[in-house]
Formats: C-alpha cells, sequence, structure tokens
C-alpha cells in the first residue's frame, strides 16, 4: 500500500497533485545545483544550508520591510536572496583560495554560524512574537504565480519552479559551453596544472564558491516568498535541511545540471507522498529513510558499473594477450609444415 501511494503521488489528484510536485521539486532543484556545481569545480560545499538560511533572510526582510512597487519587490528581494548567499559562501571561498582551508570543514562551520546569525538578525528585524517567527512577507514581494495556479489547481505553485529550470539550464550552458566554465572544471580537476596552464586558480575557486552560494541564496528566496501565508522563518536552532537535501539531489543527478533538475523532481515526487503516507499513520521522516536509500543504491549501482567495467577490461586484456602468444597464422603454418613433413617421412 505505501509503495502504491508513493508511486501514484504525484497523480492521485490529477493537476492539483502535479502541482504539488513541481513546488516541493524547486527547492531541491536549486540546492541541488548549488552542490553540484560545486562538485563539477572540484569543491564539496556542504555550507548551502547555511548560505540558503542568510540569503532567505535577507529576502524575506526586503519583503516584509521596503515599501517597493509591485512590479520590482519580488525581483529585489529576489536578488537580495542570491547576495546574501554569495556573500556568506565568500569568507569559505577565500579561506580555501587564499589559505588552503579545507572548505568541507569551512562550510559546515559556516552553517552553525548562519543558523545563529539568523535567529539574532530574525529576532531584531522581522520578529512576530506573537507566532514567534518572522512577519509575513508583503504581497508585493510574494513570488507571482504566472497563472500556474490555476493551471495545476494547487495555489501555493508560483514561478519557483520556473526560476529553476532555467537556473539549471544557464549553469550547463555556463559549465559546457563557455570558457570560463572550462577553467572552473580544469581547476576542479587539478588545481595545479590549471595554475601551470596560465588559469588563475584562486580567482576560479572563490568564483565557484560564491555562484555556488548565490543558487542557494536564490533557493532562500524561492522557499519562503510563497503566495498566500506560505512558510516563515523560524528562529528554532535548526540548520535549514534543504541544503542536505541538495546533495542527495546532486548525488543522484551525477553533478550534471540536467541530470540534477530531474532528480530534483524525482524527489519533489517522493515528498507528495508525505502526507497521504501520514494518513496511513506512517511518520514523518519515512520519506526521509526512503530517500537515503535511493541516494545509497544509486551510489552502490555506480560502484557496480565501475567494478563490472574493470573485470570487462581485464577479460578482454587476458584474450589479447592469449591472442599474442598464440597467432592464427603460426597455428596454421605449424600444420601445414607437419603435413610436408609427414608426407615426406611417408614417402
Amino acid at each position: 500500500m505505501s509503495l502504491g501511494a508513493i508511486l501514484s503521488a504525484g497523480f492521485l489528484q490529477g493537476g492539483r497533485s502535479i502541482g504539488r510536485v513541481l513546488f516541493n521539486a524547486a527547492p531541491l532543484i536549486l540546492t541541488g545545483l548549488a552542490v553540484a556545481f560545486a562538485f563539477k569545480t572540484g569543491l564539496f560545499n556542504i555550507g548551502a544550508s547555511g548560505q540558503l538560511m542568510i540569503g532567505a533572510f535577507i529576502a524575506v526582510y526586503i519583503g516584509v520591510k521596503w515599501n517597493l512597487p509591485p512590479t520590482i519587490h519580488w525581483i529585489v528581494a529576489v536578488l537580495g536572496g542570491i547576495l546574501g548567499g554569495a556573500l556568506w559562501a565568500l569568507i569559505p571561498a577565500l579561506l580555501k583560495a587564499f589559505l588552503n582551508v579545507h572548505e568541507v570543514v569551512a562550510t559546515i562551520m559556516m552553517n552553525y554560524i548562519a543558523m545563529y546569525t539568523s535567529k539574532i538578525l530574525i529576532q531584531a528585524t522581522i520578529y512576530d512574537s506573537v507566532r514567534q517567527e518572522s512577519k509575513v512577507v508583503l504581497e508585493t514581494a510574494r513570488l507571482p504565480n504566472w497563472g500556474l495556479d490555476r493551471l495545476f489547481g494547487y495555489n501555493e505553485l508560483n514561478i519557483g519552479i520556473l526560476i529553476a529550470i532555467v537556473t539549471a539550464i544557464i549553469i550547463y550552458l555556463i559549465l559546457q559551453k563557455t570558457t570560463f566554465g572550462y577553467q572552473l572544471k580544469a581547476v576542479g580537476f587539478n588545481r595545479h596544472a590549471a595554475r601551470y596552464a596560465g588559469i588563475n586558480d584562486k580567482r576560479n575557486i572563490v568564483l565557484s564558491l560564491i555562484i555556488s552560494g548565490a543558487i542557494a541564496g536564490l533557493a532562500g528566496a524561492v522557499i519562503y516568498l510563497v503566495p498566500g501565508t506560505g512558510m516563515r522563518l523560524e528562529t528554532k536552532e535548526v540548520i535549514s535541511p534543504f541544503g542536505f537535501s541538495g546533495i542527495a539531489v546532486a548525488l543522484l543527478g551525477m553533478s550534471h545540471p540536467i541530470g540534477t533538475m530531474f532528480a530534483g523532481l524525482f524527489f519533489g515526487y517522493i515528498e507528495a507522498a508525505n502526507l497521504e503516507l501520514q494518513s496511513w499513520d506512517f511518520k514523518r521522516e519515512i520519506i526521509d529513510i526512503i530517500s537515503a536509500s535511493i541516494v545509497y543504491f544509486s551510489a552502490f549501482s555506480l560502484y557496480f558499473q565501475t567494478f563490472a567495467d574493470k573485470f570487462f577490461k581485464w577479460i578482454a586484456e587476458k584474450k589479447a594477450k592469449k591472442a599474442d602468444r598464440n597467432p592464427p597464422g603460426d597455428d596454421n603454418g605449424d600444420s601445414v609444415l607437419d603435413v610436408e613433413e609427414g608426407g615426406v617421412e611417408h614417402a
């Protein structure tokens, strides 16, 4: 029954279920792209959660405090989220580029700093003491629906999914079709060889993490600038789980921008089964267990593929060596010689 709920979650209520899948997938795609972009350039940005939290705070702050025209308010709020994530990633980027501090250690520490910093800033600026969370974002700062809510019948669906898809395409073009992307990947493959080839490795390391953080900050804006009441920033001492979900999405998508986009849609589809499973007395965490299991089995399949490739290569090399020791021409020549010698002896 539970398997059926997971497999049919995206279609149980027709267009509304599809809308829920798209709504869930948007932040997963963006956080996955943030991690995947760093992966592609040889960096492990495990601090996407912290960058998301800071980006979300700046976006919500602009959405609550600034009174701007409706046509640009949400755009400014989104840009603020992007800027916040980029600036937060700048610190570990500089530490990695100039002091060779490992980015995993630096970004993990920045996650905790972001958690407490955002809590202090929320309480000092945009805190709703009654609800003990951030105030409601002004309607002009919320991401527009552009008719997607009516198309799919899901009121919270906004252009976040469109932003995620466009971002995936842009990242693909940068990495695959530009000289800048080639330099980033070259530094990721071998920093010292890239430097020897004339590429500024420090500059590219800094830019790589900044872009990764900017995408994570964009995810924070997409999560909290939703139509209606939507989600609000809380002051709980908890690191946002979206960044760690992004790691799973990036791994399943093989760190490819397009693969990451489809992996995000897949995880969004699984997430849509959450309500259905809870109605059957399953715990909320069952979806996280399923998602983690998928990542583990995916990694195992990659290992099996690598092992199979090595095995078949070994078989091919063994056959080639055997063929070199016994050439077909030699066998034929020996047989002819034996026949001739036999004929002479018989005569």
